[in-house]
């Protein structure tokens, strides 16, 4: 009897240990995908933030990294060419000349934002494209910017910016990296359910 206690205490204690270990390695898993800026066609710098990926884009574009921006999750509702909306004016109050920048004012998702970008280069004859956002973003940016370029020659890579809420193994400790983890664990799998 104290043989198969001894057994089951560790067997739950191995299955507690693991559970830890796989809910603290979810801030790996969802930023592992980062890289370092190399030159490009294009910098996309995706929507849903107060400024951050903004002003990495630009700073990326202002070291030369490439001569185009395209600015995406600017609501088409709300958007007029002739009036630039905050994203806009910010990049160029930041160095960015407005003819450098292109809006995708038609894409509301990250997989229509990949999909839409994609067949802006191809139009354009962009092979390569830097792909802006935060770090708990990466998976998801990784498996759908994979999809959208599959059986093309055209190439990504994914620079985060850098929050100052993020670390990537206390992730738990702060609310706004906690939520955006787990959010993006739910994206992740809606998006293996319905796009992958």
């Amino acid at each position: 009897m104290k043989l198969l206690f001894k057994r089951a205490l560790i067997f739950l204690l191995l299955i507690s240990a693991t559970v830890a270990v796989s809910f603290f390695s979810l801030g790996i898993l969802v930023s592992q995908y980062a890289d370092r800026p190399e030159k490009t066609d294009v910098i996309i710098v995706l929507g849903g933030d107060n400024g951050l990926r903004v002003h990495k884009g630009a700073e990326l574009y202002n070291a030369g990294y490439a001569s185009h921006i395209i600015l995406t999750g600017i609501d088409q509702r709300f958007y007029h060419p002739e009036h630039p909306n905050w994203r806009e004016r910010r990049m160029m109050t930041l160095g960015v000349p407005k003819v450098a920048i292109k809006v995708d004012s038609k894409s509301r998702t990250t997989w229509e934002e990949a999909m839409n970008t994609s067949k802006t280069m191809e139009r354009k004859g962009w092979r390569s494209a830097m792909i802006v956002s935060d770090p708990p973003h990466l998976l998801r940016l990784h498996q759908t910017w994979s999809r959208a370029f599959e059986g093309s020659s055209k190439t990504f890579i994914l620079v985060p910016t850098k929050p100052t809420w993020w670390h990537q193994i206390l992730w738990w400790r702060n609310d706004k990296s906690y939520q955006f983890v787990i959010s993006e664990i739910q994206k992740n799998i809606f998006y293996v359910v319905v796009h992958y």
